[in-house]
Protein backbone atom coordinates (compact mmCIF):
# COMPACT_ATOMS: atom_id res chain seq x y z
CA UNK A 1 0.00 0.00 0.00
CA UNK A 2 1.19 3.26 -1.02
CA UNK A 3 2.41 5.28 2.10
CA UNK A 4 0.08 8.22 0.89
CA UNK A 5 -2.63 5.60 1.75
CA UNK A 6 -1.58 4.92 4.36
CA UNK A 7 -1.50 7.76 5.99
CA UNK A 8 -5.21 8.55 4.85
CA UNK A 9 -6.37 5.33 6.56
CA UNK A 10 -4.59 6.31 10.06
CA UNK A 11 -6.19 4.06 12.74
CA UNK A 12 -8.62 6.52 14.35
CA UNK A 13 -9.85 7.43 11.34
CA UNK A 14 -10.85 3.41 10.38
CA UNK A 15 -11.91 3.18 14.27
CA UNK A 16 -14.75 5.30 13.46
CA UNK A 17 -15.97 3.73 10.33
CA UNK A 18 -15.37 0.19 11.75
CA UNK A 19 -17.89 1.59 14.85
CA UNK A 20 -20.13 3.06 11.95
CA UNK A 21 -20.66 0.15 9.98
CA UNK A 22 -19.83 -2.87 12.36
CA UNK A 23 -21.29 -1.26 15.41
CA UNK A 24 -24.88 -1.93 14.39
CA UNK A 25 -24.59 -5.29 15.50
CA UNK A 26 -23.56 -3.88 19.36
CA UNK A 27 -26.81 -3.32 21.37
CA UNK A 28 -26.66 1.04 22.44
CA UNK A 29 -25.10 0.53 25.78
CA UNK A 30 -22.12 -1.97 24.31
CA UNK A 31 -21.12 0.79 21.93
CA UNK A 32 -20.99 2.97 24.50
CA UNK A 33 -19.01 0.79 26.61
CA UNK A 34 -16.91 0.24 23.65
CA UNK A 35 -16.20 3.85 22.81
CA UNK A 36 -14.52 4.15 26.49
CA UNK A 37 -12.76 2.02 25.99
CA UNK A 38 -11.37 3.23 22.39
CA UNK A 39 -10.78 6.41 23.68
CA UNK A 40 -9.29 5.78 26.85
CA UNK A 41 -6.81 2.71 26.89
CA UNK A 42 -6.94 2.15 22.81
CA UNK A 43 -6.67 5.43 21.17
CA UNK A 44 -4.12 6.98 23.42
CA UNK A 45 -1.39 4.41 21.86
CA UNK A 46 -2.59 3.65 18.36
CA UNK A 47 -3.51 7.08 17.46
CA UNK A 48 -2.18 8.99 13.99
CA UNK A 49 -0.53 5.51 13.50
CA UNK A 50 -1.56 3.73 9.99
CA UNK A 51 -3.56 1.02 10.36
CA UNK A 52 -2.00 -0.99 8.16
CA UNK A 53 1.63 -0.63 9.80
CA UNK A 54 0.13 -2.00 13.39
CA UNK A 55 2.31 -5.33 14.05
CA UNK A 56 1.88 -8.68 16.44
CA UNK A 57 4.61 -6.69 18.48
CA UNK A 58 3.26 -3.70 19.20
CA UNK A 59 0.16 -4.49 20.38
CA UNK A 60 1.53 -7.07 22.45
CA UNK A 61 3.68 -3.61 23.62
CA UNK A 62 0.53 -1.76 23.97
CA UNK A 63 -0.84 -4.63 26.28
CA UNK A 64 2.18 -4.50 28.97
CA UNK A 65 1.48 -1.28 29.31
CA UNK A 66 -1.85 -1.48 30.55
CA UNK A 67 -1.11 -3.71 33.44
CA UNK A 68 -2.35 -1.80 35.65
CA UNK A 69 -5.70 -2.06 35.19
CA UNK A 70 -5.56 -5.58 33.73
CA UNK A 71 -9.43 -5.88 33.17
CA UNK A 72 -10.02 -2.97 31.40
CA UNK A 73 -7.04 -4.63 28.87
CA UNK A 74 -9.31 -7.44 28.59
CA UNK A 75 -12.10 -5.57 27.67
CA UNK A 76 -9.87 -3.12 25.27
CA UNK A 77 -8.10 -5.75 23.43
CA UNK A 78 -11.29 -7.33 21.57
CA UNK A 79 -12.74 -3.82 20.42
CA UNK A 80 -8.88 -3.87 19.28
CA UNK A 81 -9.15 -6.91 17.40
CA UNK A 82 -12.64 -6.04 15.98
CA UNK A 83 -11.28 -2.50 14.88
CA UNK A 84 -7.89 -4.69 12.95
CA UNK A 85 -10.07 -7.06 11.93
CA UNK A 86 -12.35 -5.23 10.01
CA UNK A 87 -9.30 -2.95 8.52
CA UNK A 88 -8.51 -6.09 6.40
CA UNK A 89 -12.10 -6.87 5.60
CA UNK A 90 -12.37 -3.17 4.27
CA UNK A 91 -9.50 -3.79 2.60
CA UNK A 92 -6.82 -1.60 4.65
CA UNK A 93 -4.73 -4.26 6.03
CA UNK A 94 -3.45 -8.12 4.50
CA UNK A 95 -6.25 -10.59 5.22
CA UNK A 96 -5.07 -13.21 7.86
CA UNK A 97 -2.70 -10.51 9.58
CA UNK A 98 -4.94 -9.88 12.84
CA UNK A 99 -1.84 -9.08 15.77
CA UNK A 100 -4.29 -9.56 18.43
CA UNK A 101 -5.23 -13.32 17.42
CA UNK A 102 -3.55 -15.52 20.15
CA UNK A 103 -2.65 -12.63 22.38
CA UNK A 104 -2.76 -14.15 26.29
CA UNK A 105 -5.36 -11.57 28.41
CA UNK A 106 -4.39 -11.43 32.08
CA UNK A 107 -5.06 -13.82 34.84
CA UNK A 108 -7.06 -12.66 37.43
CA UNK A 109 -8.70 -14.20 40.48
CA UNK A 110 -12.39 -14.98 39.92
CA UNK A 111 -14.64 -12.47 40.77
CA UNK A 112 -17.30 -14.65 41.55
CA UNK A 113 -18.65 -14.29 45.06
CA UNK A 114 -21.18 -16.51 46.77
CA UNK A 115 -23.37 -16.10 49.95
CA UNK A 116 -23.21 -18.38 52.42
CA UNK A 117 -26.28 -20.04 54.33
CA UNK A 118 -25.61 -17.42 57.46
CA UNK A 119 -24.92 -14.35 54.55
CA UNK A 120 -28.34 -15.56 52.88
CA UNK A 121 -29.81 -15.23 56.20
CA UNK A 122 -28.43 -11.80 57.75
CA UNK A 123 -29.56 -10.22 54.06
CA UNK A 124 -33.04 -11.99 54.56
CA UNK A 125 -33.22 -10.06 57.85
CA UNK A 126 -31.76 -6.52 56.86
CA UNK A 127 -34.43 -6.55 53.79
CA UNK A 128 -36.98 -7.47 56.61
CA UNK A 129 -35.63 -4.29 58.29
CA UNK A 130 -35.74 -1.84 55.51
CA UNK A 131 -38.44 -2.43 53.67
CA UNK A 132 -40.08 0.58 55.27
CA UNK A 133 -37.69 2.76 53.53
CA UNK A 134 -36.80 1.27 50.74
CA UNK A 135 -39.76 -0.38 49.55
CA UNK A 136 -39.30 -0.97 45.88
CA UNK A 137 -35.17 -1.53 46.67
CA UNK A 138 -35.95 -4.30 48.71
CA UNK A 139 -38.91 -5.43 46.26
CA UNK A 140 -36.09 -5.73 43.63
CA UNK A 141 -32.93 -7.22 45.50
CA UNK A 142 -35.27 -10.06 46.84
CA UNK A 143 -36.57 -10.53 43.04
CA UNK A 144 -32.69 -10.56 41.93
CA UNK A 145 -32.47 -13.65 44.61
CA UNK A 146 -35.45 -15.03 43.25
CA UNK A 147 -34.89 -15.43 39.26
CA UNK A 148 -30.74 -14.94 39.23
CA UNK A 149 -31.90 -11.99 36.70
CA UNK A 150 -29.42 -9.08 35.95
CA UNK A 151 -29.94 -6.20 38.14
CA UNK A 152 -30.66 -4.03 34.92
CA UNK A 153 -33.03 -6.80 34.09
CA UNK A 154 -35.32 -5.88 36.84
CA UNK A 155 -34.78 -2.55 37.65
CA UNK A 156 -36.03 -1.51 33.73
CA UNK A 157 -38.82 -4.72 34.07
CA UNK A 158 -42.07 -3.62 31.86
CA UNK A 159 -45.30 -4.96 33.05
CA UNK A 160 -45.99 -5.61 29.51
CA UNK A 161 -43.52 -7.83 30.25
CA UNK A 162 -44.95 -9.41 32.90
CA UNK A 163 -47.89 -12.17 31.69
CA UNK A 164 -48.79 -15.33 32.36
CA UNK A 165 -46.69 -16.27 35.03
CA UNK A 166 -43.42 -15.17 33.16
CA UNK A 167 -41.16 -12.79 32.42
CA UNK A 168 -40.81 -12.20 28.52
CA UNK A 169 -37.56 -9.77 28.27
CA UNK A 170 -37.20 -8.59 24.46
CA UNK A 171 -33.54 -7.20 25.14
CA UNK A 172 -31.73 -8.74 27.79
CA UNK A 173 -27.85 -9.21 27.37
CA UNK A 174 -27.55 -12.22 25.30
CA UNK A 175 -30.81 -11.52 23.77
CA UNK A 176 -34.72 -11.95 24.03
CA UNK A 177 -35.40 -14.85 26.65
CA UNK A 178 -38.15 -16.00 29.25
CA UNK A 179 -37.60 -16.22 32.90
CA UNK A 180 -39.62 -18.68 34.47
CA UNK A 181 -41.03 -17.58 38.41
CA UNK A 182 -41.33 -19.48 41.18
CA UNK A 183 -44.59 -19.10 43.25
CA UNK A 184 -42.65 -16.49 45.67
CA UNK A 185 -41.64 -14.34 42.66
CA UNK A 186 -45.03 -13.97 41.35
CA UNK A 187 -46.25 -13.16 44.49
CA UNK A 188 -44.10 -10.21 44.95
CA UNK A 189 -44.98 -8.83 41.35
CA UNK A 190 -48.55 -9.33 42.10
CA UNK A 191 -48.23 -7.36 44.91
CA UNK A 192 -47.10 -4.27 43.64
CA UNK A 193 -49.11 -1.75 41.80
CA UNK A 194 -49.73 -2.22 37.88
CA UNK A 195 -50.07 1.83 37.70
CA UNK A 196 -47.73 2.71 34.99
CA UNK A 197 -45.47 0.99 32.27
CA UNK A 198 -42.48 0.81 34.64
CA UNK A 199 -42.82 -2.32 37.73
CA UNK A 200 -40.21 0.09 39.17
CA UNK A 201 -40.44 3.53 38.20
CA UNK A 202 -38.10 6.55 38.91
CA UNK A 203 -39.58 8.44 42.28
CA UNK A 204 -39.34 11.78 40.09
CA UNK A 205 -39.84 12.22 36.18
CA UNK A 206 -40.72 9.52 33.52
CA UNK A 207 -38.68 6.05 33.71
CA UNK A 208 -37.76 3.11 35.30
CA UNK A 209 -35.65 3.39 38.54
CA UNK A 210 -32.14 4.99 38.32
CA UNK A 211 -29.07 2.32 38.61
CA UNK A 212 -27.80 5.03 41.05
CA UNK A 213 -31.21 4.67 42.98
CA UNK A 214 -30.53 0.53 43.31
CA UNK A 215 -27.20 1.30 44.65
CA UNK A 216 -27.32 3.34 47.04
CA UNK A 217 -29.80 1.52 48.41
CA UNK A 218 -27.98 -1.65 48.27
CA UNK A 219 -25.08 -0.07 49.96
CA UNK A 220 -27.72 0.53 52.96
CA UNK A 221 -28.88 -2.76 52.92
CA UNK A 222 -24.98 -4.45 52.89
CA UNK A 223 -24.26 -2.53 55.37
CA UNK A 224 -27.10 -3.72 57.80
CA UNK A 225 -26.10 -7.34 56.71
CA UNK A 226 -22.57 -7.01 57.59
CA UNK A 227 -21.71 -8.16 53.78
CA UNK A 228 -18.69 -5.68 52.91
CA UNK A 229 -17.92 -6.09 49.18
CA UNK A 230 -20.47 -8.20 48.27
CA UNK A 231 -21.96 -6.83 44.67
CA UNK A 232 -25.40 -7.21 43.48
CA UNK A 233 -24.37 -9.11 40.80
CA UNK A 234 -23.27 -11.72 43.21
CA UNK A 235 -27.04 -12.39 44.15
CA UNK A 236 -26.74 -14.07 40.51
CA UNK A 237 -23.81 -16.19 41.35
CA UNK A 238 -25.64 -17.05 44.32
CA UNK A 239 -28.41 -18.24 42.42
CA UNK A 240 -27.01 -20.29 40.19
CA UNK A 241 -24.86 -21.49 42.42
CA UNK A 242 -27.73 -23.20 44.53
CA UNK A 243 -29.40 -24.72 41.57
CA UNK A 244 -26.49 -26.57 40.76
CA UNK A 245 -26.39 -27.47 43.88
CA UNK A 246 -29.09 -28.77 44.65
CA UNK A 247 -29.01 -31.16 40.94
CA UNK A 248 -29.84 -29.19 38.29
CA UNK A 249 -28.41 -29.84 34.97
CA UNK A 250 -25.45 -27.46 33.34
CA UNK A 251 -28.30 -26.98 30.72
CA UNK A 252 -31.12 -26.28 32.94
CA UNK A 253 -29.00 -23.76 35.20
CA UNK A 254 -27.90 -21.62 31.99
CA UNK A 255 -31.38 -21.72 30.25
CA UNK A 256 -32.40 -20.24 33.68
CA UNK A 257 -29.58 -17.24 33.53
CA UNK A 258 -29.68 -16.70 29.90
CA UNK A 259 -26.43 -18.13 29.15
CA UNK A 260 -25.65 -18.67 25.58
CA UNK A 261 -22.38 -21.08 26.14
CA UNK A 262 -22.67 -23.73 28.45
CA UNK A 263 -18.87 -22.82 29.36
CA UNK A 264 -20.15 -20.04 30.64
CA UNK A 265 -22.58 -21.95 33.41
CA UNK A 266 -19.67 -24.56 34.42
CA UNK A 267 -18.15 -22.29 36.76
CA UNK A 268 -20.73 -23.02 39.06
CA UNK A 269 -20.45 -26.85 38.54
CA UNK A 270 -17.59 -25.88 40.08
CA UNK A 271 -17.89 -24.17 42.71
CA UNK A 272 -20.56 -26.79 43.82
CA UNK A 273 -17.45 -29.60 43.74
CA UNK A 274 -15.49 -27.59 46.19
CA UNK A 275 -18.78 -27.05 48.55
CA UNK A 276 -19.14 -30.64 48.10
CA UNK A 277 -15.39 -31.18 48.85
CA UNK A 278 -14.94 -29.27 51.45
CA UNK A 279 -18.33 -30.41 53.35
CA UNK A 280 -16.21 -34.31 53.42
CA UNK A 281 -13.41 -32.30 54.64
CA UNK A 282 -15.20 -31.52 57.16
CA UNK A 283 -16.91 -34.63 58.29
CA UNK A 284 -13.46 -36.19 58.28
CA UNK A 285 -12.34 -33.77 60.54
CA UNK A 286 -15.83 -34.28 62.87
CA UNK A 287 -15.21 -38.18 62.90
CA UNK A 288 -11.37 -37.97 63.49
CA UNK A 289 -10.39 -39.24 60.14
Amino acid sequence: MPSSQRQQHRFETVAEEVFRRYGRRWKPGTVTVNRCYLRNQILPWFRDRPIADITRGEVRRWFASQHRTPAAADRALPVLSVILGQAEIYGYRTEGTNPCLGIRRYRRPGRERFLTAAEIRRLATALGRCEEDLPLVTTVVRLLLLTGCRQSEIRTLRWVDYREGHLFLRDAKTGPRTIWLSSPARHILDSLSGNGAWAFPAAHGEGPMPAETLSRGWRALRLRADLPGVRLHDLRHTYASLAVRRGETVLTVGRLLGHRDPATTLKYVHFADRAAHQAAEAVSAVLGQ
